[in-house]
């Protein structure tokens, strides 16, 4: 008897344990997921068709390719496209909200809240400056797209370069595409290709290369006295407290945010992107600086590297907060930056409620990223003007203290060479956007290498290893003149 109530008990452990296991399992922000693959497919295909002039063909093929399951084919199904007001609505309102984006002079496509029609678009932000005053195409090179005819250096070896673009564009999988290459040394185009359907015009997204231009941003408010890398963030935190002031979240700064070491718990490393988090924000309408500001902390401000959208939108807040007013916020990367340096093509997308997506939505081809990229090879001049300083860039460069002990990958908003990394030199640093987007500077060769990709799959398009076949082209002992 004692032996079978003992078969029993192990029996109804492991039935209970079995049905526990069940219930974790179960995809409780299923709904959330459909809803977010909807409004994933409004925006690219929005902003695939009205920010970048891509064919609903070419949406279909490169854009979407990445969704699992994107709802109809670009022959029709269950989306509607009014090409003259640039919306793009995308389901039937049968099972799943009808997920909406707009598009919007400046800013690109901006995604609705589920419960939102056409009606409110006349009351999203827009951007209201005036374009710059003189055609691209007369002026040279890089303020402009004027490119002169110039011999390659004779340092430079033109059969490696050429295998390194070959290397790029041609790989093993088809889940990795390039529509992109442009190879920048000394300020001079040394070589730049484009895949078919793809012009030096196109833009695509950056996704997370937005979080480097971010950085500039909060860069050049640092060199004007207007933040304090290491000072609190001040902001209101969510929920709101009586005694806000005791918030230990307020221990939380600026360097913590940009080094990806804010403490905060994250979300979008634990397999919720595409469900809850900033991901509401990206694709279902939901406000991206109130997801933000509403995270607990779990570790010590600076203690440990835990990469999250959301640390990038805190920074941004504090940006925001520096400003003046929304006017001021709205038009400040193009008078700050883009202006300044020619990046005319370069569309910086907000949520509805007005507040920058910097941390992976911006819209620009590869020339604009080939100029910023020449903003930091060049120390932060352009022009005979200080955009950034020398000080800020070494911030950017210098390792997250919170990275030590895995490598030193990471500095303020750009990647770095990993410590194991020998064959690309230590100074190079880089940005990185989802889908294969990189502006790789590599100071000690006077180099700007900037990728554009609409990779789906598994990826793995390495950054390094591009920089690693684009330095094959230079001599072993090339040294920078100072």
């Amino acid at each position: 008897m004692n032996n079978f109530i003992k078969v029993l008990v192990v029996l109804f452990f492991a039935s209970t344990t079995a049905l526990a296991q069940q219930v974790e399992s179960y995809d409780y922000s299923a709904s959330n997921r459909d809803m977010i693959q909807r409004g994933v497919q409004a925006i690219l295909t929005c902003n695939g068709l009205f920010t970048s002039d891509r064919t609903i063909e070419q949406v279909f093929d490169q854009e979407l390719k990445y969704l699992k399951q994107p709802i109809g084919t670009a022959q029709g199904g269950s989306y509607s496209i009014d090409w003259n007001a640039k919306t793009v609505a995308i389901g039937d309102n049968q099972n799943m909200p009808v997920m909406r984006a707009a598009f919007r002079e400046g800013i690109g496509c901006i995604i609705l809240a589920p419960d939102q029609t056409f009606d409110v678009v006349n009351d999203l932000p827009i951007q209201t400056l005036a374009p710059l005053p003189t055609d691209a195409s007369q002026l040279a090179w890089p303020e402009g797209d004027l490119i002169k005819k110039q011999k390659l250096p004779k340092y430079i070896n033109k059969k490696h370069l050429e295998e390194a673009s070959t290397w790029s564009f041609e790989r093993e999988t088809p889940e990795q595409v390039t529509l992109s290459l442009m190879v920048v040394h000394k300020g001079q185009i040394i070589h730049e290709r484009y895949a078919e359907g793809v012009d030096m015009h196109t833009k695509t997204r950056t996704w997370s290369t937005a979080k480097s231009i971010a950085a500039t941003l909060i860069g050049i408010l640092v060199d004007q006295g207007q933040l304090e890398l290491d000072a609190p963030l001040g902001i209101d935190w969510l929920p709101k407290e009586v005694n806000a002031e005791n918030d230990p979240r307020n221990a939380i700064t600026l360097r913590h945010v940009l080094n990806m070491s804010s403490g905060l718990y994250t979300v979008d490393n634990r397999k919720m992107e595409y469900a809850t988090g900033s991901g509401l924000s990206y694709w279902a309408g939901a406000s991206s600086v109130n997801g933000a500001r509403n995270r607990g902390l779990i570790r010590e401000p600076g203690s440990y590297w835990d990469y999250e959208n959301y640390d990038t939108i805190l920074a941004l807040l504090a940006m925001k907060n520096a400003l003046e007013d929304n006017k001021t916020y709205l038009q400040f990367p193009r008078k700050a930056l883009f202006d300044k340096l020619g990046m005319r093509h370069t569309f910086p997308s907000t949520d509805r409620f007005g507040d920058f997506i910097f941390s992976s939505q911006v819209y620009t081809n590869a020339r604009d990223l080939a100029r910023f990229g020449m903003l930091y090879e060049q120390n932060g001049m352009w022009n005979g003007e200080q955009i950034i300083s020398k000080e800020w860039i070494d911030f950017v460069r210098t390792p997250a203290a919170s990275t030590s002990e895995r490598g030193n990958f990471y500095g303020g908003q750009f990647w770095l060479v990993p410590d194991g990394r020998n064959d690309v030199p230590k100074d190079a640093y880089a940005t990185a956007g989802n889908r294969g987007q990189y502006v790789i500077i590599v100071p000690s060769h006077d180099l700007v290498i900037v990728r554009r990709g609409l990779d789906h799959g598994k990826q793995g398009f390495n950054r390094w290893d591009l920089a690693r076949e684009v330095l094959k082209a230079f001599p072993e002992d090339y040294q920078t003149e100072d």
